[in-house]
């Protein structure tokens, strides 16, 4: 099942408002399996003012956000919208790499693969795109629910 999210689609589905929230669009969504999301990186965010003023770099902590925020959608693709917000967590990230900078005018392509999923705790493997080149990859855990 193909499906495509706008903000508002995905304001409904993640708890972060600006300037945390760091997806633009959701391109492709297949419960259980897959996403891929899309963030436009534009001088305007806020952490350009200080990484770095003279030469803007996005944080790699934020690619990382940004992958598990699609992450977060991915996990929880299957409750229906109008079910309460359930809240991801994550409980941690391996095999962490950065390839390649990201810069203001550069359009983030984000796939998302469910690895494992028992209950409510996932594993995923996240890939970030720039212009079909690889600049970030991740595996992470993240858990969602009140049980946590």
């Amino acid at each position: 099942m193909d499906r495509i999210m706008d903000i508002r689609d995905i304001l409904k589905r993640l708890p972060h408002r600006y300037p945390m929230v760091m997806i633009d669009r959701v391109i492709e969504l297949v419960p259980g399996e897959k996403i891929v999301a899309l963030k436009n990186v534009t001088i305007n965010e806020p952490y350009f003012c200080g990484h770095f003023p003279s030469n803007p770099i996005m944080p790699g902590v934020m690619i990382i956000e940004a992958m598990g925020q699609a992450g977060g959608i991915l996990a929880v693709a299957q409750i229906p919208t109008d079910a309460e917000l359930e809240i991801v967590y994550f409980m941690g990230f391996d095999k962490v790499r950065f390839r390649k900078p990201v810069v203001p005018g550069d359009q983030l392509i984000l796939e998302i693969r469910l690895l494992k999923q028992r209950m409510k705790t996932v594993k995923m493997a996240g890939s970030a795109f720039v212009d079909d080149k690889l600049v970030a990859e991740a595996e992470f855990l993240a858990a969602y629910g009140e049980d946590i």
